[in-house]
């Protein structure tokens, strides 16, 4: 099953130094039947993208919690076995819960398929997104659009090969 871990520049770093994605339990993304039945889709290719959107808004909350961190969103894919993720309790229909699963087992970063991280351009908007997520929490609809522009940004594909020049930035 493919995942997508949320993440920052900083917390990638510490992966690419430890070795590992996480040491599990720990949170990530996929198709799950909640995000198929909200997406209204049955093209995997879609649907993994939906999981990328999703995964993308969880590290642009791990952005808003870490004032020190670069504002570029950045989301690892890595491939676990069925067996490692978990669905969980108290995941279900809620629009903050849709593909959110719990992978349960450690993953080696060398297991990560690719790295999407936002280009350099996108980091004024992605600190205006973070700083405004509580507020569009809240129900402020001019929060949410300034919310929704960071995903004017599509995250940029990066090969595994590429993290060590990624993290030189952080």
């Amino acid at each position: 099953m493919r995942v997508y871990v949320p993440l920052t520049l900083p917390a990638l770093a510490e992966a690419h130094k430890t070795g590992e994605l996480g040491s599990g339990p720990f949170g990530a993304y996929a198709i799950t039947p909640a995000l198929r039945e909200w997406y209204l889709s049955e093209d995997v290719e879609e649907l993994e993208y939906a999981a990328l959107g999703r995964a993308a808004l969880a590290s642009l909350r791990l952005l808003a919690a870490d004032a020190g961190a670069v504002r570029r969103r950045v989301v690892v894919a890595v491939d676990v076995s069925d067996g490692a993720v978990s669905a969980g309790p108290g995941r279900g229909p809620e629009p903050s819960d849709l593909g959110e699963v719990t992978v349960t087992v450690s993953v080696p970063l060398a297991k990560a398929a690719s790295v999407h991280v936002d280009a350099e351009d996108a980091e004024p908007d992605v600190a205006a997104a973070a700083d405004a997520l509580a507020a569009a929490d809240g129900g402020d609809d001019d929060a949410q659009s300034v919310v929704d522009g960071a995903d004017d940004h599509e995250l940029l594909w990066f090969a595994t090969q590429e993290i060590p020049g990624l993290v030189g930035q952080s």
